[in-house]
């Protein structure tokens, strides 16, 4: 019997690994197929004859379907499961990547940027369910690490492979390659969606009852100050992540190869650091720590550190702006993982698909308000400066959030709704 047991537990592990990695993989994808725009921003700009406005307009589009698309993914992850959701949204994002190097125009642009943004929005809620339900509370932030590294991975292949490729072969190739590629993914996925039975998904609502309504959820103190929170985390992170090609070629004078390697450099990092930082959470919870003083430690150490690299952007010299980007790969690497854990942690195994639907979705609000008024700066000013400085405050409004308003990072009790 005993063997049994050992072999059950054993079989369990290893699918929770193969699951994570699958969707580790996922999000890289995800994260490849939204900022290859970023990175090709550069010659589609000059090609197509748009204005710094228009693109600002163009990366902000997709988070125009990408922040309400959140509640829809996080509905859809308690209604038919969160592996289909997963399914339905890379086979549209996917199709949009590909799209996209057919685009002769601002328009065409802009209706698959739309599209893009619906079906991204289904990565967080429908993996951060799977990851709450299949992953230990003493092994959540490792697990939300994997899922962050292969966003910042993503991030970092995009702009460096895809900086190298448009060099080479031009804009167009690039989506086309990558968007080929993405449907590779579903490959395996199926395979291993095939051997988990379907009851599994929805397992723990067997014994803790359907998740709360959206409204019992908003009622809670700790939704408003992890989604604000969480809103100032991203901020930075979008910024970053849409105008940091144009920012090194256009502003610091850095070729097109010289910017993929510097931005495939910050986002490289960016993994590593969010590996190592939730390696070490894990053991100090694991060791009997207080665990909400250390996930909220390290939100905070995360928001200080990038507090410091948004005011050396806007206030340095060329070395100095530098610097501050690489040394926000710490800042990029603490948040990816501690943000979601946090909420994986708040909601627990009923409603986390719901939770994080909300909070990732106001946050993704960022990626709307952010490259329009990056833009709208740049044009009015001629310079990246007011850009970096509201970064900053925003930045300090989210130590507010997650040091006040989130009073302890625990489940909380939905009751009998």
């Amino acid at each position: 019997m005993a063997t049994r047991v050992e072999q059950r537990a054993t079989g369990a592990a290893m699918a929770s690994r193969a699951l994570v990695a699958m969707l580790a993989l996922a999000l890289f994808i995800n994260s490849l197929d939204r900022g290859n725009f970023s990175t090709a921003a550069p010659l589609i700009k000059d090609q197509l004859r748009l204005t710094n406005s228009q693109i600002g307009v163009l990366i902000s589009a997709f988070f125009w379907t990408y922040v309400p698309g959140h509640f829809l993914s996080g509905w859809l992850s308690e209604r038919i499961n969160a592996y289909r959701t997963l399914t339905l949204g890379l086979l549209v994002w996917s199709a949009a990547t590909l799209l996209t190097g057919l685009a002769e125009g601002f328009a065409m642009l802009l209706a698959l940027r739309l599209l893009l943004g619906l079906g991204e929005s289904a990565g967080w809620p429908a993996s951060s369910k799977l990851l709450s339900i299949h992953v230990p509370g003493e092994r959540l932030a490792s697990a939300n690490a994997m899922t962050g590294a292969g966003l910042m991975l993503g991030n970092g292949v995009g702009i460096l492979l895809g900086g190298l490729v448009i060099a080479q072969f031009g804009w167009r190739t690039l989506f086309f390659v990558f968007g080929a590629v993405s449907l590779m993914w579903l490959v395996p996925w199926l395979r291993l969606t095939r051997s988990q039975p379907q009851r599994t998904d929805g397992a723990r609502e067997v014994d803790h009852g359907p998740a709360p309504a959206f409204r019992v959820m908003l009622s809670k103190r700790e939704m408003w100050g992890a989604a604000l929170g969480h809103f100032c985390n991203n901020y930075p992170y979008f910024l970053v992540l849409s105008w940091l090609p144009l920012y090194l070629v256009k502003q610091q004078g850095y070729s097109l190869v010289a910017m993929a390697w510097l931005g495939g450099a910050v986002y490289f990092l960016s993994a590593l650091f969010g590996v190592v930082g939730a390696r070490m959470t894990d053991r100090r919870i694991a060791r009997g720590d207080d665990p909400s003083r250390v996930r909220k430690t390290v939100v905070l150490v995360c928001l200080a550190v990038a507090l410091g690299c948004m005011l050396a952007c806007a206030l340095g010299g060329p070395r100095m702006a530098v610097a501050g980007l690489l040394a926000f790969s710490v800042a990029n690497g603490l948040g990816a993982f501690s943000v979601f854990s946090i909420g994986q942690a708040l909601a627990g195994p009923r409603c986390a698909g719901k939770w994080i639907g909300i909070q990732n979705g106001v946050a993704g609000l960022s990626g709307v308000v952010g490259p329009l008024l990056t833009g709208w700066s740049i044009d009015l000013t001629g310079s990246y400066r007011f850009a970096f400085l509201l970064a900053a405050a925003i930045v300090a409004g989210g130590m507010v959030c997650w040091g006040l308003v989130v009073r302890r990072v625990e489940p909380l009790d939905w009751g009998e709704d």
